[in-house]
């Protein structure tokens, strides 16, 4: 095994907890303001996973399944956090969940770069560039919502989405 292998490995879990942390947080805001940015990005987030293994299997990089069913597991005991209720959503697990999210995308972001700078060789079909924009653009929108989440959990109680 290859230390690139690792590398991507380890991303595939971290993508997998994505996934899952996005699913999460688009089906609990749905019916609300954060709802259409969040259904958009998990599709992204998922499109991306996708993307991932498409580089994995060029690459000829095995997934490893018990780094991904640990951070499966991982996930769903980090829905056991009180944040502020013990029983419902509370704004609190919102901005908690996009500040997730964000360090998700920041990492997937520097993995699109690292490969994107030759340290692998990624075929040309695998639009890296592509993919680093489309994790800054996701980067950017799940900010303004953090920030939105955050004046509404901490501040006043008026965000402005």
């Amino acid at each position: 095994m290859t230390l690139l292998d690792v590398y991507l490995q380890d991303h595939h879990a971290g993508a997998v907890v994505g996934v899952e942390l996005a699913r999460r947080a688009a089906k609990s805001n749905r019916g609300n303001a954060y709802g259409p940015d969040l259904d958009a990005i998990t599709t992204e987030i998922e499109e991306d996973l996708r993307e991932l293994e498409r580089v994995m299997d060029e690459l000829r990089v095995p997934r490893a399944r018990l780094k991904d069913t640990a951070a499966w597991v991982a996930e769903r005991v980090g829905r056991l956090k009180r944040n502020g209720t013990w029983l419902s959503y509370s704004p609190l697990s919102r901005m908690v969940e996009l500040e997730g999210l964000m360090l998700g995308v920041t990492a997937k972001l520097g993995l699109w770069e690292a490969l994107a700078s030759g340290a692998a060789a990624v075929p040309d079909a695998i639009d890296l560039e592509r993919l680093a924009s489309r994790a800054r653009d996701q980067r950017s929108r799940l900010d303004r919502l953090r920030l939105n989440a955050a004046a509404e959990a901490l501040g006043d109680g008026r965000g402005e989405i």
